[in-house]
Formats: structure tokens, C-alpha cells, sequence
């Protein structure tokens, strides 16, 4: 059985517990040969144990099933180990939180963003129910949706997913969350199928959307504008639909929900309303705006103001705090005032980079504050300058994963992607940034996808345009004076890493020996140039130094004749 340290199969080498039910432990490990993350479900056999037999049938059939799967908001499994007493399912580690602890901490969340969260949802159960076989996921609750940093959505756990099958009657017995479960997956009311998932995620979006738990006392779902009458009724059909107790009163697939969510507003009654009574309004509301134009205008203001002068304030006291702790205190509250303008977050990413490391906690900080936002915050024009500088601190300080053995610089690279395609986005290819970003997100997506392509061989071809991108970002970096140490030894380090991992392959996709050896002395000549002044950025000199002699064996090895 697995243990910190351990090695299973010579590869996955166990770094921490991260996960416990009754059956099964899940452990964080390395892959030693990919230097790769992964999940490991751990399953203990126990001999003459029924219930532990039936937790293993499900676990093989939860894993060949998703095997199968493609779909980004998938985890996917890579292997499958069985060993006399345990079975190692290897997995995708998926970085995040689930959506149940975003609400114990925050309540309910933004109608615009579970909205959002809906349509994603919709998707990936409209691909499991139009798979061939369908499959049916029957378990949709907050637990098992993971909101990743990049602020998409993961589905997880698949533990009493079947595949449909027209000639069951009855297929469900007690599988389920209780409060979230249709009806039909207890007591054998009827086999379940897509409409079962339809109620799972319409009981989900509730929850989301209210704060309030349906799996605690008293088990009723309320109409949602009971608890907010802020709330869209729009949004209230279309859950209330979702949830009907009779499948066939439900909507019939997750397709029509999509359909439904995108044009919410359009079923609201107040909308129905100012479409019967806007002639017979226009002039009621004319009047009353004349009467309280002015009110409404001082008031606004005063709200204003007294906004923007708190907001400046905790700007200001950030800046003259002597901690970075008391620094990002004073950010965070400005955050809270105004949660889409950009002050307040690069100043508390420059706190956070102080002490050259962003920090998992200091990320939950963060991810805690910009996503509820994010939808909204993408609106503004500055955003993009923000999301540039947010790839930056994954890419170069961000310390997941990182042990005294283990340099976690392909987990920051990937960690990055999604923020500098935001900045791609929503931002201008006139900005000075934007050739640096794109250059940023096409090194990460290469590091994000080419074990798949490696494990399917169709890596070919994809090693030529990474090696092109190096290049380009040592321009970049290289006529920037004024760019930091930590930032030139992390890209010497990717460099050298990536021609000692594949010399071979750049070979193969027709990189010239001679451009090879040519930036290996490049980087040579602007590592010893570097001069250092932290601790932190002398190792990674030391390590780049180290690591000259590898990597020209391993182009001498490449190129042999």
C-alpha cells in the first residue's frame, strides 16, 4: 500500500494524502520519468468483504468508463494498476475547489455566474448523454464540481455513473445524494437517464444560487425568489422545470436547459411585463424620473464617492504598510469594494511576489476574490492587463508542488495558460504585451498537452513550433534591460530542460544541430551574465550551470551518426 516517498510501479512516486473516504485513500504523486502531476485512487482489497467488492467493481468500471471520455471538463484516467491486495487508478490531479466549499465559505453566489457554471455543466452532461453508449452521471451536486483556477469547471467523480441501457426497467437502488437525487434512483421507480441528470443539476443550480443546502432539514426545494426577490424568475422557471418530480414534466435533455439558460432573461415576468405596459409606463416613469432625478443623482454620487474614497484609502495604507501580511490586508478589503478594477490586485500580486513565492494559500486568497468577479470582470477593458501580469506569477513564482527534490516549473508553466489566453482574449494586438502573451500560452499548452500526444504518438510535428517559441521569448526577454533576474533564470532553466528532455525529438522535427549548440551557448554566456541577489535566484543559477554538461550529452546523443 502506498506511503509518502513510495514509488509505485517505479514511476509515481507518492508526495501527499489529499484525499479520504472509507473505502479508498487518494494521494498526490510525481510521475518520475514525465515530471507530471498525477491523482492515485488507492483501493484496498479485503478478502471475504462484500461491500469492499462492490467498491472495486465500481471503482474498474468508474475508471474503464471514463477512459473512454474526451471532454475538457473530464478528469481523465491514464492507468489502471492491479496488485493482489489494492488497485491504483492513475488519474488527472485536478488543482481547484470544490463548489461546496466556495459556498460554506461565501454563500450563495452570483446569479451571472452560476449561470455561467450552468452552461458549462450542460455541456458536459449533454456529451456523457449523447456518448455511445449514453451515460448517466447521477450524482450532480457542488461536491463533485470542481472550479480549477482558471475558473472552469471539472466533473468529478464517477462512482455510481452507468451507461444506459434501453432494455433496463429498473436499474437504481439507493444511489444517489439524498436531496440532490431525483426520485427515480430510489426504491426502483423506473430506470434513470438524461432527465435523472437534468434534476440533479436543476436541484445544483439551486443550491448555487440560494446558498441553501437541500440535503439538510427540511428537504424542499423553495422558488428561488422566496429566498431573493432580486433573482431573475426567468432563472426560477427554468429550475423549477428542472426539478419536477414527473421526468416527463421536466425539460427532456440537458440540451433544451442550454437552450433555456441562454435566453432566461427572455421568460422573466418583468420582462413579459415591460413588453405588455411600456406605452402605458413611458409616461408614469418620465414623471417620476423628472421628480427624482435629483435625488437619485446626489445619492449616487454620495455612494460614489464615499466608494472611491475607501477604496483608495486601503490602496494607500497598503502601500505604506511595513508587512506584506498588513499589505494584503489592505488589499483584500479594497478588493471587496470594488472586485473588477485592477489597482487593487496588482498591488496585492506584487505583495504576494515579494518573498519570490506565490504561495497555494496566497492563491486561495486570490482565487477567492476574482472569481466570484470574473464573468463581470472580463467586461473591463483593463482586464487583460491584469490577467497578463496573473500568468506571470503562476509562471514564474507560483510553489504547487514544489519539494526540496522536485523543481515544479512545468506544473507553474501549465498553471499559466489560462490567464495569459485571457489576456490573448480580452485584450488588444496592439498592447505591448500581447506578442509576449501569446508566446507564454503556446509554451504552456505544449507542455499542458504533449504527454497526450506522446501516449497516442501524435507528437510529431509539435516540437519544431515549441522550439521556435523558445527562441522568440529569449528575444523578448533578451532586449528587455530592464527584466528581473528570477524571470531570465526561469526561462535559461526551460530551455535548457526542454533541449535536454527533446534533443532528440527537435531532431526529428527538423531543428538544426547547429541552432541547438548555438542557443545551448547563448544561454551559457546570459546565465554567468545574471547577477544575482536573492538566495533563491543564486540556486537557480547554480542548478542552470549544472545542468550545461546533460544537456549537451544529450544533443551529442541526439545527433550521433
Amino acid at each position: 500500500m502506498a506511503s509518502i516517498g513510495s514509488v509505485i510501479e517505479g514511476k509515481f512516486e507518492i508526495l501527499k494524502l489529499i484525499g479520504e473516504g472509507g473505502m479508498s485513500k487518494v494521494y498526490l504523486a510525481m510521475d518520475k520519468r514525465l515530471n507530471k502531476q498525477w491523482a492515485v485512487k488507492e483501493i484496498v482489497k479485503r478478502g471475504r468483504d462484500e461491500r469492499n467488492e462492490v467498491v472495486i467493481q465500481s471503482a474498474i468500471a468508474e475508471a474503464h468508463m471514463i477512459k473512454k471520455l474526451d471532454h475538457p471538463s473530464l478528469p481523465r484516467i491514464v492507468d489502471i494498476i492491479e496488485h493482489t491486495d489494492v488497485i491504483y487508478v492513475i488519474m488527472d490531479y485536478i488543482e481547484g475547489e470544490p463548489l461546496d466549499k466556495i459556498l460554506e465559505a461565501y454563500g450563495a453566489q452570483p446569479q451571472e455566474v452560476v449561470i455561467e457554471w450552468a452552461k458549462q455543466l450542460c455541456e458536459v452532461l449533454d456529451y456523457l448523454h449523447t456518448y455511445d453508449p449514453p451515460i448517466i452521471y447521477r450524482d450532480m451536486k457542488p461536491a463533485n464540481i470542481m472550479m480549477k483556477p482558471d475558473g472552469n469547471l471539472k466533473l468529478i467523480d464517477f462512482g455510481i455513473a452507468r451507461e444506459y441501457k434501453q432494455e433496463n426497467l429498473a436499474d437504481t437502488v439507493n444511489l444517489g445524494t439524498k436531496g440532490y437525487a431525483a426520485p427515480e434512483q430510489f426504491g426502483g421507480k423506473g430506470q434513470t437517464d438524461p432527465r435523472t441528470d437534468v434534476y440533479c443539476l436543476g436541484v445544483t443550480l439551486y443550491h448555487l444560487v440560494t446558498g441553501h443546502n437541500p440535503a439538510e432539514p427540511p428537504y424542499e426545494l423553495r422558488l428561488i425568489r422566496e429566498w431573493d426577490p432580486q433573482l431573475s424568475s426567468g432563472l426560477e422557471k427554468i429550475i423549477q422545470k428542472c426539478t419536477q418530480l414527473n421526468p416527463e414534466d421536466r425539460y427532456q435533455s440537458c440540451a433544451e436547459v442550454l437552450y433555456a439558460l441562454n435566453h432566461y432573461e427572455k421568460v422573466d415576468d418583468e420582462y413579459r411585463a415591460k413588453q405588455k405596459s411600456k406605452l402605458r409606463a413611458f409616461s408614469i416613469v418620465a414623471g417620476a424620473a423628472l421628480l427624482s432625478l435629483g435625488v437619485g443623482i446626489t445619492g449616487q454620487a454620495m455612494k460614489n464617492q464615499t466608494n472611491n474614497a475607501d477604496y483608495h484609502n486601503n490602496i494607500q495604507m497598503a502601500e505604506k504598510a511595513s508587512t506584506d501580511e498588513n499589505k494584503i490586508d489592505y488589499y483584500l478589503r479594497a478588493i471587496d469594494i470594488k472586485p473588477t478594477e485592477n489597482l487593487a490586485y496588482e498591488g496585492l500580486l506584487n505583495a504576494f511576489k515579494n518573498d519570490l513565492a506565490f504561495t497555494v494559500e496566497e492563491e486561495e486568497q486570490f482565487q477567492k476574490k476574482i472569481n466570484p468577479h470574473l464573468v463581470g470582470f472580463r467586461e473591463n477593458p483593463d482586464y487583460a492587463d491584469l490577467a497578463f501580469e496573473i500568468g506571470k506569477i503562476y509562471w514564474y513564482y507560483y510553489d504547487y508542488g514544489k519539494t526540496p527534490d522536485n523543481d515544479n516549473q512545468i506544473t507553474r508553466v501549465k498553471s499559466s495558460v489560462q490567464w495569459f489566453e485571457d489576456a490573448i482574449t480580452y485584450g488588444s494586438a496592439e498592447s505591448e504585451y500581447y506578442e509576449m502573451a501569446t508566446v507564454y500560452r503556446d509554451i504552456g499548452k505544449f507542455n499542458q498537452e504533449i504527454t497526450l500526444h506522446i501516449e497516442e504518438a501524435s507528437d510529431q510535428g509539435k516540437y519544431s513550433p515549441y522550439w521556435e517559441n523558445i527562441k522568440v521569448m529569449l528575444e523578448l526577454i533578451d532586449n528587455n534591460p530592464n527584466e528581473s533576474e528570477i524571470v531570465k533564470l526561469e526561462l535559461y532553466k526551460l530551455t535548457i530542460y526542454s533541449i535536454e528532455t527533446y534533443a532528440r525529438k527537435f531532431k526529428s522535427d527538423g531543428v538544426e544541430e547547429e541552432d541547438i549548440r548555438s542557443v545551448i551557448e547563448s544561454v551559457k554566456k546570459r546565465t554567468n551574465d545574471v547577477a544575482v541577489t536573492t538566495e533563491k535566484t543564486e540556486q537557480i543559477k547554480n542548478d542552470v550551470i549544472d545542468r550545461f554538461g546533460n544537456t549537451e550529452k544529450a544533443v551529442d546523443n541526439a545527433f550521433r551518426k
